[in-house]
């Protein structure tokens, strides 16, 4: 494995260049990090990290290094105080380079990124906003000077993690602090994160969970009642070691509220595109495959014969339908990115679905159109191409934004003004 000097990389060409795409100086020197980074060190572990399926922690250490860790952390707490569209960005670039890693740091980032500058935007009294930012700073502070790793376990087999009813694990109050019950499936970091961001339903007495109960609440792996189970041996995004997670009367204390009572109900209806934060990995995967291909076409891969094969019509002729499925799909995400903010507009809230599935069905598209127009050779596993082939197809399935969700919730809003029914 050959890990880069960092100050010697030649370094790619920005996936969003700062100048077409008008990216403030943090965002162009963010992705600029995240580019340096990603090509020198994630992209020379991938396939070590996908063939053992093991998590990328030497990646993590490396993020931490660099400042990246808190890239959503506010500056006044030691981070870098990037907003949506800074992390968006930054996440396509590790994308690019290791799915899994960027994947995973998603569900890290979002514990910065749901509490900081999401929750900035939302309505608290003033004594729950006094106290949400006393707490916060502590967890920031764990990730800025610790590097601590904080997951976010969203999915219990069910409909909670698509908005539909209450999660089922429940946070039941008791003297000081919070008692978890329960379990989350496809929980990525598990084993590996220090802290869980855990979705949970408040439970009172002799009332039904409701979803605006939810709570948001870090616990941390070595907590009494924490268990990590099963294997994990998927097709694809096998670095992001997502196995079950169960929780048996874990005990908290009140600080390890990320958010106040009712807060994520109101993140959940009053910023939707918080959902979108898993799909700037599967855009960055789509542009792996393009540059791929052009190292290909142009003989630049090692060991895969001195031929150019870009001479050849055909070759080129592909080539360009993958040019323009990526820069179709590029517009369209950065656009919906941009316009993330909260209570956005039905027509901006219709682009982010759109975006959303967008995203997660050309990577998949384009990582076959590649490996189609490379041929044989990209099929082997001492190339990158069936790594993104592998890791572009889960995209689509994911809560709580799947293609289906997202083309269902199009067909319905774009058709229905809101509480019109046929009755």
């Amino acid at each position: 494995m050959t890990v880069l000097d960092l100050d010697t990389i030649d370094l790619d060409q920005p996936i969003f260049d700062p100048e077409a795409f008008r990216l403030s100086d943090k965002e162009a020197e963010l992705n600029a990090r995240a580019r340096k980074i990603g090509q020198a060190n994630f992209a020379p572990r991938a396939a070590m990290y996908d063939r053992e399926a093991i998590f990328p922690t030497e990646n993590y250490r490396d993020m931490h290094e660099v400042g990246l860790l808190g890239i959503c952390v506010p500056e006044e707490h030691g981070g870098a105080g990037a907003h949506f569209r800074g992390y968006a960005t930054t996440a396509a670039e590790i994308g690019r380079y290791c799915g899994s890693t960027a994947l995973t740091w998603n569900m890290h980032v979002c514990s910065c990124l749901w509490t900081g500058p999401l929750s900035d935007d939302l309505e608290m009294s003033a004594d729950d906003r006094e106290e949400h930012l006393r707490r916060r700073a502590i967890h920031y502070e764990r990730i800025i000077d610790k590097g601590a790793i904080y997951a976010q376990p969203f999915s219990e087999g069910g409909a909670a993690a698509a908005g539909v009813v209450p999660f089922s694990t429940s946070a039941k109050r008791v003297d000081g602090g919070w008692l978890i019950n329960g379990k989350k499936i496809f929980a990525s970091l598990s084993g590996s994160a220090n802290y869980y961001g855990v979705l949970c339903g408040e439970m009172k007495p002799g009332e039904k969970p409701s979803r605006r109960d939810t709570m948001y609440i870090a616990v941390p792996a070595d907590a009494e009642g924490v268990k990590v189970v099963g294997d994990w041996d998927p097709l694809g995004m096998r670095g992001t070691v997502s196995r079950t997670l169960i929780f048996e009367d874990v005990f908290v204390p009140d600080d390890a509220a990320l958010m106040p009572r009712g807060v994520y109900y109101q993140a959940a209806s009053r910023w939707p595109h918080m959902f979108m934060t898993l799909s700037p990995t599967y855009l960055g995967i789509a542009q792996a495959a393009v540059d791929f291909t052009v190292k290909y076409l142009r003989g630049e891969i090692p060991n895969t014969g001195p031929e150019k094969r870009r001479k050849f019509p055909t070759k080129q002729i592909a080539l360009a339908q993958m040019f323009v499925m990526l820069q179709q799909t590029k517009a369209l995400w950065f656009q919906a990115v941009t316009e993330a903010k909260a209570d956005p507009s039905k027509e901006q809230v219709l682009r982010a679905y759109t975006a959303q599935y967008t995203v997660m069905e050309n990577a998949n598209e384009l990582c076959q159109l590649a490996i189609r127009t490379c041929g044989g050779q990209s099929m082997l596993k001492t190339l990158p191409l069936e790594r993104l082939y592998r890791d572009s197809r889960c995209g689509s399935l994911m809560l709580p934004w799947t293609a289906e969700l997202c083309l269902d919730r199009i067909g319905r809003e774009a058709l229905y003004k809101p509480g019109e029914t046929d009755d």
